[in-house]
Protein backbone atom coordinates (compact mmCIF):
# COMPACT_ATOMS: atom_id res chain seq x y z
CA UNK A 1 0.00 0.00 0.00
CA UNK A 2 2.76 2.26 0.58
CA UNK A 3 4.56 1.86 -2.32
CA UNK A 4 0.83 2.59 -4.13
CA UNK A 5 0.52 5.72 -2.41
CA UNK A 6 4.16 7.17 -3.37
CA UNK A 7 3.86 6.38 -6.83
CA UNK A 8 0.24 8.06 -6.94
CA UNK A 9 2.22 11.01 -5.74
CA UNK A 10 5.30 11.03 -7.64
CA UNK A 11 2.32 10.64 -10.75
CA UNK A 12 0.71 13.18 -9.54
CA UNK A 13 3.71 15.56 -8.26
CA UNK A 14 4.55 17.00 -11.79
CA UNK A 15 1.09 18.28 -12.81
CA UNK A 16 0.83 20.00 -8.93
CA UNK A 17 3.82 21.54 -9.77
CA UNK A 18 3.15 23.03 -13.18
CA UNK A 19 0.10 23.86 -12.36
CA UNK A 20 1.42 25.79 -9.35
CA UNK A 21 4.39 27.70 -11.37
CA UNK A 22 1.61 28.82 -13.31
CA UNK A 23 -0.64 30.51 -11.26
CA UNK A 24 2.54 32.20 -9.84
CA UNK A 25 3.06 33.61 -12.81
CA UNK A 26 -0.67 34.91 -13.70
CA UNK A 27 -1.43 35.83 -10.54
CA UNK A 28 2.01 37.65 -9.40
CA UNK A 29 5.07 37.73 -12.03
CA UNK A 30 2.45 38.71 -14.79
CA UNK A 31 1.01 41.71 -13.13
CA UNK A 32 4.16 43.41 -12.12
CA UNK A 33 5.49 42.69 -15.31
CA UNK A 34 3.01 45.74 -16.65
CA UNK A 35 4.00 49.17 -15.76
CA UNK A 36 0.22 50.63 -13.26
CA UNK A 37 -2.00 51.99 -15.69
CA UNK A 38 -3.10 55.90 -15.06
CA UNK A 39 -6.40 54.34 -13.42
CA UNK A 40 -4.22 52.77 -11.16
CA UNK A 41 -2.38 55.95 -10.25
CA UNK A 42 -5.48 57.26 -8.90
CA UNK A 43 -6.43 54.54 -7.22
CA UNK A 44 -9.45 53.25 -9.34
CA UNK A 45 -10.37 50.29 -11.32
CA UNK A 46 -9.91 50.14 -15.26
CA UNK A 47 -12.74 51.57 -17.58
CA UNK A 48 -14.25 53.21 -14.91
CA UNK A 49 -16.25 56.32 -15.54
CA UNK A 50 -15.51 59.87 -15.88
CA UNK A 51 -17.42 61.33 -13.03
CA UNK A 52 -15.16 58.84 -11.07
CA UNK A 53 -12.01 60.01 -11.94
CA UNK A 54 -12.95 63.47 -11.31
CA UNK A 55 -14.12 62.66 -7.88
CA UNK A 56 -10.99 60.67 -7.29
CA UNK A 57 -8.68 63.60 -8.11
CA UNK A 58 -10.80 65.89 -6.01
CA UNK A 59 -10.35 64.09 -2.75
CA UNK A 60 -6.96 63.95 -4.06
CA UNK A 61 -6.78 67.86 -4.63
CA UNK A 62 -8.88 68.12 -1.14
CA UNK A 63 -5.68 66.72 1.32
CA UNK A 64 -3.33 68.48 -0.91
CA UNK A 65 -5.12 71.60 -0.29
CA UNK A 66 -5.55 71.15 3.40
CA UNK A 67 -1.85 69.96 3.68
CA UNK A 68 -2.91 66.59 4.94
CA UNK A 69 -0.75 64.77 2.03
CA UNK A 70 1.73 66.84 0.20
CA UNK A 71 2.58 65.09 -3.28
CA UNK A 72 6.44 64.80 -4.58
CA UNK A 73 6.50 66.80 -7.74
CA UNK A 74 6.90 63.64 -9.72
CA UNK A 75 4.03 61.69 -8.39
CA UNK A 76 1.76 64.80 -8.83
CA UNK A 77 2.48 64.97 -12.42
CA UNK A 78 1.33 61.30 -13.34
CA UNK A 79 -1.37 62.37 -11.05
CA UNK A 80 -2.71 64.94 -13.08
CA UNK A 81 -1.77 63.22 -16.25
CA UNK A 82 -3.97 60.71 -15.41
CA UNK A 83 -6.72 63.02 -14.38
CA UNK A 84 -6.03 65.37 -17.58
CA UNK A 85 -6.26 62.29 -19.76
CA UNK A 86 -9.04 60.42 -18.57
CA UNK A 87 -10.97 62.89 -18.31
CA UNK A 88 -10.36 63.83 -22.36
CA UNK A 89 -14.17 61.66 -23.80
CA UNK A 90 -11.71 60.90 -27.04
CA UNK A 91 -8.09 60.35 -25.07
CA UNK A 92 -9.92 58.29 -22.57
CA UNK A 93 -11.87 55.95 -25.74
CA UNK A 94 -8.47 55.87 -27.33
CA UNK A 95 -6.57 54.81 -24.34
CA UNK A 96 -9.49 52.56 -22.63
CA UNK A 97 -9.57 50.97 -26.20
CA UNK A 98 -6.85 50.69 -27.63
CA UNK A 99 -4.17 51.49 -25.22
CA UNK A 100 -2.89 54.69 -27.03
CA UNK A 101 -1.27 57.60 -24.66
CA UNK A 102 0.55 59.67 -27.24
CA UNK A 103 1.32 62.50 -24.91
CA UNK A 104 3.37 59.91 -22.16
CA UNK A 105 7.01 61.20 -23.05
CA UNK A 106 5.50 64.23 -21.10
CA UNK A 107 5.85 62.89 -18.09
CA UNK A 108 9.25 62.35 -18.31
CA UNK A 109 9.88 66.08 -19.97
CA UNK A 110 8.12 67.54 -16.80
CA UNK A 111 9.31 65.56 -14.21
CA UNK A 112 13.06 67.00 -15.52
CA UNK A 113 11.74 70.35 -15.60
CA UNK A 114 10.45 70.64 -12.73
CA UNK A 115 12.81 69.24 -10.61
CA UNK A 116 13.24 70.00 -6.37
CA UNK A 117 10.19 72.36 -7.19
CA UNK A 118 6.72 72.45 -5.25
CA UNK A 119 4.04 71.15 -6.90
CA UNK A 120 1.81 73.81 -6.71
CA UNK A 121 4.64 75.52 -9.30
CA UNK A 122 3.67 73.76 -11.88
CA UNK A 123 2.03 75.43 -15.09
CA UNK A 124 -1.32 73.47 -15.68
CA UNK A 125 -2.64 71.82 -18.03
CA UNK A 126 0.35 69.22 -18.70
CA UNK A 127 -1.39 68.10 -21.91
CA UNK A 128 -1.99 69.90 -25.03
CA UNK A 129 -5.38 69.53 -26.88
CA UNK A 130 -6.38 70.26 -30.38
CA UNK A 131 -9.59 70.85 -31.75
CA UNK A 132 -11.89 67.96 -32.39
CA UNK A 133 -13.42 69.04 -35.35
CA UNK A 134 -11.84 67.10 -38.32
CA UNK A 135 -13.56 68.61 -41.05
CA UNK A 136 -10.57 70.65 -41.93
CA UNK A 137 -8.33 67.37 -42.85
CA UNK A 138 -10.58 64.39 -42.95
CA UNK A 139 -11.81 63.15 -46.13
CA UNK A 140 -13.57 60.15 -47.48
CA UNK A 141 -14.26 58.63 -43.88
CA UNK A 142 -15.19 55.40 -44.09
CA UNK A 143 -17.97 53.81 -41.64
CA UNK A 144 -19.09 50.45 -40.45
CA UNK A 145 -21.19 50.49 -42.66
CA UNK A 146 -19.79 51.51 -45.84
CA UNK A 147 -16.27 49.43 -44.95
CA UNK A 148 -18.84 46.45 -45.78
CA UNK A 149 -18.75 47.41 -50.02
CA UNK A 150 -15.69 49.16 -50.50
CA UNK A 151 -14.25 46.38 -52.06
CA UNK A 152 -16.24 46.29 -55.14
CA UNK A 153 -13.85 47.88 -57.48
CA UNK A 154 -10.36 46.36 -58.27
CA UNK A 155 -8.48 48.84 -57.27
CA UNK A 156 -6.34 48.82 -53.89
CA UNK A 157 -6.92 50.31 -50.90
CA UNK A 158 -4.73 52.28 -48.86
CA UNK A 159 -6.63 53.40 -45.44
CA UNK A 160 -5.42 55.71 -42.71
CA UNK A 161 -6.54 55.11 -38.75
CA UNK A 162 -6.70 58.66 -37.29
CA UNK A 163 -8.15 59.80 -33.89
CA UNK A 164 -10.09 63.34 -34.22
CA UNK A 165 -8.07 63.79 -30.78
CA UNK A 166 -5.14 63.40 -31.95
CA UNK A 167 -2.01 65.90 -32.40
CA UNK A 168 0.46 63.27 -34.16
CA UNK A 169 -3.00 62.76 -36.63
CA UNK A 170 -3.29 66.53 -36.75
CA UNK A 171 0.34 66.93 -37.77
CA UNK A 172 -0.20 64.50 -40.43
CA UNK A 173 -3.12 66.05 -42.14
CA UNK A 174 -1.13 67.83 -44.87
CA UNK A 175 1.02 64.98 -45.85
CA UNK A 176 -2.13 62.48 -45.98
CA UNK A 177 -3.66 65.14 -48.64
CA UNK A 178 -0.09 65.20 -50.52
CA UNK A 179 0.08 61.46 -50.62
CA UNK A 180 -3.64 60.99 -51.27
CA UNK A 181 -2.88 63.49 -54.50
CA UNK A 182 -0.14 60.96 -55.51
CA UNK A 183 -1.93 58.21 -55.76
CA UNK A 184 -4.72 59.52 -56.86
CA UNK A 185 -6.22 57.18 -60.52
CA UNK A 186 -3.76 54.12 -58.90
CA UNK A 187 -5.31 53.47 -55.41
CA UNK A 188 -8.89 54.05 -53.32
CA UNK A 189 -7.50 56.44 -50.89
CA UNK A 190 -9.57 56.67 -47.53
CA UNK A 191 -9.76 56.97 -43.52
CA UNK A 192 -10.94 55.50 -40.29
CA UNK A 193 -11.65 57.22 -37.46
CA UNK A 194 -10.97 55.64 -34.05
CA UNK A 195 -14.83 56.09 -32.60
CA UNK A 196 -15.33 53.69 -35.85
CA UNK A 197 -14.42 50.91 -33.49
CA UNK A 198 -15.31 47.92 -35.08
CA UNK A 199 -13.69 48.74 -38.58
CA UNK A 200 -10.72 50.50 -36.22
CA UNK A 201 -10.31 46.63 -34.13
CA UNK A 202 -11.00 45.15 -37.21
CA UNK A 203 -7.66 47.21 -38.95
CA UNK A 204 -5.46 46.80 -35.28
CA UNK A 205 -2.83 44.25 -33.95
CA UNK A 206 -3.96 41.97 -31.46
CA UNK A 207 -2.07 41.54 -28.39
CA UNK A 208 -1.70 37.68 -26.74
CA UNK A 209 -4.08 38.87 -23.90
CA UNK A 210 -6.60 40.00 -26.33
CA UNK A 211 -6.72 43.37 -26.58
CA UNK A 212 -6.74 45.35 -29.73
CA UNK A 213 -3.60 48.31 -30.46
CA UNK A 214 -1.67 49.94 -33.00
CA UNK A 215 2.37 49.00 -33.10
CA UNK A 216 2.95 52.57 -33.54
CA UNK A 217 0.31 54.41 -32.09
CA UNK A 218 -1.42 56.97 -34.41
CA UNK A 219 -1.87 57.77 -37.37
CA UNK A 220 -1.81 54.43 -38.48
CA UNK A 221 -1.77 53.06 -42.65
CA UNK A 222 -2.71 50.32 -43.92
CA UNK A 223 -3.25 48.70 -47.29
CA UNK A 224 -5.31 46.31 -49.19
CA UNK A 225 -3.38 45.09 -52.31
CA UNK A 226 -5.79 44.56 -55.40
CA UNK A 227 -8.14 41.18 -55.02
CA UNK A 228 -7.53 41.45 -50.74
CA UNK A 229 -10.96 42.00 -49.12
CA UNK A 230 -9.75 40.52 -45.60
CA UNK A 231 -7.12 41.21 -42.71
CA UNK A 232 -5.17 38.24 -43.59
CA UNK A 233 -3.89 39.67 -46.47
CA UNK A 234 -4.23 43.64 -45.30
CA UNK A 235 -0.32 44.94 -45.38
CA UNK A 236 0.77 47.84 -42.50
CA UNK A 237 3.55 50.35 -43.20
CA UNK A 238 6.01 50.92 -40.16
CA UNK A 239 7.92 53.39 -41.48
CA UNK A 240 8.64 56.86 -41.15
CA UNK A 241 5.30 58.95 -41.33
CA UNK A 242 6.24 60.79 -44.56
CA UNK A 243 4.81 61.83 -47.42
CA UNK A 244 7.94 60.16 -49.54
CA UNK A 245 8.24 57.14 -47.56
CA UNK A 246 4.67 55.62 -47.64
CA UNK A 247 3.99 56.57 -51.17
CA UNK A 248 7.70 54.58 -52.00
CA UNK A 249 6.56 51.50 -49.67
CA UNK A 250 3.08 51.61 -51.18
CA UNK A 251 4.54 51.58 -54.91
CA UNK A 252 6.81 48.84 -53.75
CA UNK A 253 4.91 46.53 -51.54
CA UNK A 254 1.27 46.95 -52.55
CA UNK A 255 1.38 47.82 -56.43
CA UNK A 256 5.08 46.28 -57.27
CA UNK A 257 5.99 48.79 -59.47
CA UNK A 258 9.82 49.37 -60.16
CA UNK A 259 12.08 51.63 -57.95
CA UNK A 260 13.68 54.05 -60.34
CA UNK A 261 17.22 54.78 -59.02
CA UNK A 262 18.94 58.06 -58.48
CA UNK A 263 22.10 58.72 -60.14
CA UNK A 264 24.96 61.32 -59.65
CA UNK A 265 26.95 63.15 -62.15
CA UNK A 266 29.51 60.51 -61.35
CA UNK A 267 27.48 57.32 -62.07
CA UNK A 268 24.86 58.42 -64.59
CA UNK A 269 27.42 57.79 -67.28
CA UNK A 270 28.68 54.52 -66.36
CA UNK A 271 25.79 53.34 -64.40
CA UNK A 272 22.58 54.16 -66.29
CA UNK A 273 24.10 55.58 -69.73
CA UNK A 274 26.61 52.93 -70.52
CA UNK A 275 23.89 49.83 -69.20
CA UNK A 276 20.91 50.81 -70.61
CA UNK A 277 20.25 48.82 -74.12
CA UNK A 278 20.63 50.80 -76.93
CA UNK A 279 17.30 50.42 -78.57
CA UNK A 280 16.02 52.14 -75.28
CA UNK A 281 14.99 55.93 -74.60
CA UNK A 282 16.46 56.99 -72.12
CA UNK A 283 14.00 59.36 -69.71
CA UNK A 284 15.84 61.50 -66.78
CA UNK A 285 14.03 62.82 -64.08
CA UNK A 286 15.68 66.00 -62.41
CA UNK A 287 14.51 67.00 -58.93
CA UNK A 288 15.33 69.65 -56.49
CA UNK A 289 14.19 67.31 -53.49
CA UNK A 290 15.34 63.65 -53.66
CA UNK A 291 11.88 62.36 -53.66
CA UNK A 292 11.12 58.64 -55.46
CA UNK A 293 9.04 59.75 -58.93
CA UNK A 294 4.92 58.98 -58.00
CA UNK A 295 3.21 55.90 -58.89
CA UNK A 296 1.75 56.83 -62.03
CA UNK A 297 5.58 57.31 -63.58
CA UNK A 298 6.47 53.79 -62.06
CA UNK A 299 3.50 52.47 -63.40
CA UNK A 300 4.70 54.17 -66.51
CA UNK A 301 8.33 52.51 -66.30
CA UNK A 302 6.38 48.85 -66.19
CA UNK A 303 4.67 49.55 -68.82
CA UNK A 304 7.17 51.14 -71.30
CA UNK A 305 9.89 48.43 -69.71
CA UNK A 306 10.64 47.50 -73.60
CA UNK A 307 10.73 50.56 -75.09
CA UNK A 308 12.56 52.78 -72.34
CA UNK A 309 14.76 53.25 -68.91
CA UNK A 310 14.29 55.82 -66.29
CA UNK A 311 16.97 57.60 -64.07
CA UNK A 312 16.63 60.42 -61.47
CA UNK A 313 19.11 62.84 -60.31
CA UNK A 314 19.05 65.25 -57.64
CA UNK A 315 19.65 68.53 -58.92
CA UNK A 316 22.17 70.41 -57.23
CA UNK A 317 23.14 74.14 -58.18
CA UNK A 318 26.90 73.93 -58.20
CA UNK A 319 26.46 71.42 -60.77
CA UNK A 320 24.54 73.38 -63.19
CA UNK A 321 26.96 73.30 -65.89
CA UNK A 322 27.76 70.19 -66.18
CA UNK A 323 24.23 69.26 -66.53
CA UNK A 324 23.98 72.08 -69.02
CA UNK A 325 26.65 71.33 -71.30
CA UNK A 326 25.68 67.51 -70.98
CA UNK A 327 21.44 67.85 -71.96
CA UNK A 328 20.45 71.69 -72.05
CA UNK A 329 19.04 71.49 -68.08
CA UNK A 330 18.95 74.92 -67.06
CA UNK A 331 17.03 73.93 -63.68
CA UNK A 332 14.85 71.47 -61.86
CA UNK A 333 12.31 70.13 -62.25
CA UNK A 334 13.30 68.91 -65.59
CA UNK A 335 12.55 65.43 -67.75
CA UNK A 336 14.97 64.92 -69.72
CA UNK A 337 14.23 62.31 -73.38
CA UNK A 338 17.92 60.65 -74.55
CA UNK A 339 17.02 59.15 -77.73
CA UNK A 340 19.10 58.42 -81.06
CA UNK A 341 22.77 58.89 -81.59
CA UNK A 342 23.90 62.40 -82.05
CA UNK A 343 20.43 63.19 -81.63
CA UNK A 344 19.95 66.73 -79.16
CA UNK A 345 17.85 65.61 -76.49
CA UNK A 346 14.09 66.95 -75.66
CA UNK A 347 14.23 68.75 -72.52
CA UNK A 348 10.53 70.07 -70.54
CA UNK A 349 11.33 71.87 -67.66
CA UNK A 350 8.80 72.33 -64.55
CA UNK A 351 6.67 70.21 -62.68
CA UNK A 352 5.67 66.57 -64.48
CA UNK A 353 1.91 66.18 -64.77
CA UNK A 354 1.25 62.74 -64.72
CA UNK A 355 -1.29 62.67 -68.15
CA UNK A 356 0.96 64.83 -69.63
CA UNK A 357 4.08 62.74 -69.29
CA UNK A 358 1.75 59.90 -70.61
CA UNK A 359 1.00 61.53 -73.45
CA UNK A 360 4.85 62.77 -73.75
CA UNK A 361 6.19 59.41 -73.45
CA UNK A 362 3.64 57.63 -75.93
CA UNK A 363 4.83 59.89 -78.55
CA UNK A 364 8.95 59.92 -77.45
CA UNK A 365 8.47 55.89 -76.57
CA UNK A 366 10.77 55.09 -79.61
CA UNK A 367 13.92 56.29 -81.33
CA UNK A 368 13.81 58.42 -84.12
CA UNK A 369 14.99 55.69 -85.93
CA UNK A 370 14.27 52.48 -84.19
CA UNK A 371 15.80 49.15 -83.62
CA UNK A 372 14.32 45.78 -85.53
CA UNK A 373 13.04 43.95 -83.01
CA UNK A 374 10.85 40.63 -82.53
CA UNK A 375 8.22 42.79 -80.38
CA UNK A 376 8.61 46.03 -82.68
CA UNK A 377 8.71 43.78 -86.05
CA UNK A 378 5.33 44.20 -87.01
CA UNK A 379 4.25 47.59 -85.54
CA UNK A 380 7.80 48.43 -87.88
CA UNK A 381 6.08 46.52 -91.01
CA UNK A 382 9.05 44.60 -91.24
CA UNK A 383 7.07 41.38 -90.33
CA UNK A 384 8.45 38.51 -92.24
CA UNK A 385 5.34 37.32 -92.72
CA UNK A 386 4.28 40.22 -95.31
CA UNK A 387 2.44 42.86 -93.10
CA UNK A 388 3.37 46.90 -94.01
CA UNK A 389 2.71 49.75 -91.88
CA UNK A 390 -0.11 50.80 -94.58
CA UNK A 391 -1.63 47.56 -94.16
CA UNK A 392 -1.68 44.24 -95.67
CA UNK A 393 -3.12 44.94 -98.31
CA UNK A 394 -0.40 47.11 -99.24
CA UNK A 395 1.28 45.15 -102.04
CA UNK A 396 4.91 47.04 -102.87
CA UNK A 397 6.64 48.29 -99.31
CA UNK A 398 10.84 48.42 -98.13
CA UNK A 399 12.35 47.82 -95.27
CA UNK A 400 15.69 49.47 -95.00
CA UNK A 401 17.46 47.79 -92.58
CA UNK A 402 21.08 48.74 -91.12
CA UNK A 403 22.74 45.67 -88.92
CA UNK A 404 26.09 45.66 -87.36
CA UNK A 405 28.11 45.58 -84.00
CA UNK A 406 27.44 47.68 -80.85
CA UNK A 407 29.87 50.13 -81.00
CA UNK A 408 30.99 53.97 -82.36
CA UNK A 409 31.18 52.33 -85.87
CA UNK A 410 27.09 51.45 -85.89
CA UNK A 411 26.53 54.49 -83.82
CA UNK A 412 27.91 56.87 -86.81
CA UNK A 413 25.78 54.58 -89.57
CA UNK A 414 22.38 54.93 -87.47
CA UNK A 415 23.05 58.68 -87.07
CA UNK A 416 23.77 58.82 -90.94
CA UNK A 417 20.63 56.81 -91.53
CA UNK A 418 18.43 58.61 -88.88
CA UNK A 419 19.64 62.05 -91.01
CA UNK A 420 18.49 60.44 -94.64
CA UNK A 421 15.22 59.92 -92.80
CA UNK A 422 14.75 63.40 -91.54
CA UNK A 423 16.26 64.26 -95.40
CA UNK A 424 13.07 62.08 -96.88
CA UNK A 425 10.43 63.21 -94.52
CA UNK A 426 10.80 66.89 -95.01
CA UNK A 427 11.43 66.05 -99.24
CA UNK A 428 7.98 64.18 -99.00
CA UNK A 429 6.05 67.17 -97.14
CA UNK A 430 7.38 69.20 -100.20
CA UNK A 431 6.93 66.90 -103.17
CA UNK A 432 4.02 65.25 -101.95
CA UNK A 433 1.22 66.97 -103.78
CA UNK A 434 3.00 67.29 -107.20
CA UNK A 435 3.29 63.59 -107.22
CA UNK A 436 0.79 60.99 -108.63
CA UNK A 437 -0.10 57.99 -107.00
CA UNK A 438 1.87 55.71 -108.61
CA UNK A 439 5.01 57.06 -107.56
CA UNK A 440 7.68 55.15 -105.97
CA UNK A 441 9.71 57.70 -104.79
CA UNK A 442 11.64 56.73 -101.20
CA UNK A 443 9.95 60.26 -100.37
CA UNK A 444 6.54 59.48 -101.10
CA UNK A 445 7.05 55.78 -99.56
CA UNK A 446 8.25 56.99 -96.25
CA UNK A 447 5.34 59.45 -96.16
CA UNK A 448 2.50 56.89 -97.13
CA UNK A 449 4.37 54.42 -94.45
CA UNK A 450 5.42 51.87 -97.39
CA UNK A 451 9.32 52.37 -96.45
CA UNK A 452 10.50 51.90 -92.92
CA UNK A 453 14.36 52.43 -91.88
CA UNK A 454 15.44 50.55 -89.00
CA UNK A 455 18.49 49.08 -87.59
CA UNK A 456 19.23 45.62 -85.61
CA UNK A 457 22.10 44.23 -83.38
CA UNK A 458 23.44 41.58 -85.83
CA UNK A 459 24.85 40.05 -82.76
CA UNK A 460 21.94 39.27 -80.38
CA UNK A 461 18.81 39.55 -82.90
CA UNK A 462 17.99 36.42 -84.59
Amino acid sequence: MAGDSAAKIKAYAVPVVLFSLSMLYQLVLLPRAFPPSHYDVLGLKTYCSMEEVKEAYENLESKWNSGLEVPTTTEFIKIRYAYELLTNSVWKRNYDVFGINEQDHVLEKLSQQYAGEKFSNIALPLLRTVASDTGDYAFNVITSKEFQSMFQDSKPWLLQVYSSGSNQSAQFANSWKRIAALLNGVANIGMVELGEVQVAAYLSERKPMGRFFFRNGLPSVVAFPSGCKTSDCLIRFEGELSVDAVTDWFAMAVLNLPRIFYYSKESLGPRFLAKSSPHKVKVIFFSKTGERATPAIRQAARDYWNYATFACVLWREEEFSVWWNTFGVESAPAVVFLKDPGLKPLVYHGSVNDSWFLDVLEQNKQQELPQLRSLTSEELGCDARGYSRAGRDTLTWYCAILAGRLGPELDSMRETMRRVQETLSKSSELKAASEDEHSITAAVALKSKRLTLSWLDGETQK
